[in-house]
């Protein structure tokens, strides 16, 4: 462990700085923000009403749409003097957001992202390869401080140049890569075709987030990598890369408790779910001064687990997000969630994780077509084999996601690589 004080407290210690944190940062909010005290006042809730940790469940929750209605310093609870570092999201869908963080902030995500990447075993004799983007995404820099705090040794590659960072990673004897699953996947597909690369490569673990990714999808970068895969949680509203990791238990992400009080809830009534049932993930961040959040909506779908894991860390974890609400998609009046047939498409043979999906509308019916590449040693020479092979997909991805769908076989390599998070979704109903 990086902070074993911190990472394996006991579940008292760690409520009673919750409550504390919450109180603080209540009152912060409701002193500071014109935003959160107008919100507060139109439910009759004051400060003084929070006593204990259920009184959670009496504030408002916040969206990604509070963000962009106040953007760009609506939400601050600090003065802009104080405001040491901004950051934005990736903006893959609307309007970008901001995080605005103060020094101590920036400490505090230093803090969490050093416990993050020691539960990937990093340690002050490990290379870290960061692949994430650097600038106002947050998933470079987040990663780059937590690496620097061990005392590891950070290579800031940030993304792009393939050829370059397979290079640096065999010359400098990189430890750990850190970037997204669909990259990750793709470099272990160009190490795959080297040999002589493949034996110079020392790789040990991956640290893997930014978009949600399957269970199939990690064996096959476990397979093709040499590595162990983890899971790394974060969002820019919340703070960034290191608000939850997996451990080597790969028994969900530990989040940390001294930092945010997770929930779940119903995504269509907002009404509390039991830990363990699933739901949609919200955030409250008890620290932070320059940007905090009550009852952040994330969209993202997972469970709580409050067991203690083997690994002897006591902070709850959350179950890695294969799907988030804002990803889904309705098709023929069905949810299909795109993870869904990534899972499938790993369980077949002959093709590869890489994948479009193109949804159009012919009358008043919609129409799935899903691009699927073909292995580098699939060689098909007759019609009737590719036919053979379209059926065979269009039947698993029909059990998968409970719909059919028309499947076009590609060449290997036709599909194209993302070096960040991926886009898969071409959705042309929305030009009818």
């Amino acid at each position: 462990m990086y902070n074993k004080n911190a990472e394996s407290m006991p579940q008292g210690q760690i409520r009673d700085i919750q409550l504390e944190g919450l109180k603080k940062t209540v009152q912060r909010v409701y002193s500071n923000s014109p935003y959160y005290k107008e919100k507060f006042d139109a439910v009759n809730i004051h400060p003084d009403d929070i006593k204990s940790l259920d009184d959670l469940q009496k504030l408002p929750f916040t969206e990604k749409s509070d963000l962009r209605d106040t953007y760009p310093y609506g939400m601050l609870s600090a003065p802009l003097s104080e405001i040491t570092r901004l950051q934005a999201s990736s903006g893959t869908t609307g309007k970008q957001t901001i995080d605005c963080y103060t020094k101590a902030d920036i400490d505090a995500w230093a803090e969490i992202a050093a416990r993050s990447l020691g539960c990937a075993e990093v340690d002050s004799e490990s290379i870290v390869q960061v692949c994430y983007g650097y600038g106002l995404f947050t998933g470079g820099l987040g990663i780059h401080y937590g690496a620097e705090r061990i005392g590891a040794m950070v290579m800031p590659m940030s993304s792009g140049n393939t050829e370059r960072q397979l290079q640096m990673m065999a010359d400098m004897g990189t430890t750990h890569i850190a970037c997204t699953p669909s990259y990750a996947s793709y470099l272990g597909e160009q190490i795959s075709q080297n040999k002589e690369l493949q034996k110079r490569i020392k790789l040990r673990n991956g640290i893997l987030g930014a978009e949600p990714w399957s269970q199939e999808l990690r064996e096959n970068i476990e397979s093709t990598l040499g590595i162990t895969a983890l899971d790394i949680y974060g969002l820019t509203e919340i703070m960034g890369p290191g608000v939850a990791m997996e451990c080597s238990h790969k028994n969900g992400l530990h989040i940390w408790e001294d930092h945010f009080i997770v929930e779940i809830v119903d995504p269509d009534t907002l009404e509390a779910k039991a830990d363990t049932q699933e739901g949609e993930l919200v955030i409250t961040t008890i620290n932070k001064e320059g940007m905090p959040l009550i009852r952040y909506r994330t969209r993202d779908i997972s469970k709580i687990y409050r067991t203690e894991c083997a690994c002897g860390r006591t902070h709850a974890r959350i179950e890695r997000v294969k799907a988030r609400t804002d990803d889904m998609l309705i098709i023929k009046g069905v949810n299909v969630y795109p993870s869904r047939i990534e899972s499938a498409l790993l369980t077949i043979d002959g093709v590869k994780p890489h994948f479009e999906i193109i949804i159009s509308r012919k009358g008043f019916l919609d129409d799935l077509e899903i691009k699927v590449e073909l292995a580098d040693d699939m060689k098909i020479d007759k019609i009737s084999a590719i036919d053979a092979i379209e059926k065979q997909i269009s039947r698993k991805l029909e059990s998968a996601i409970g719909i059919s769908s028309r499947i076009r076989l590609c060449e290997p390599g036709s599909i194209t690589r993302f070096e960040g998070k991926s886009k898969r979704v071409t959705d042309l109903r929305k030009d009818n």
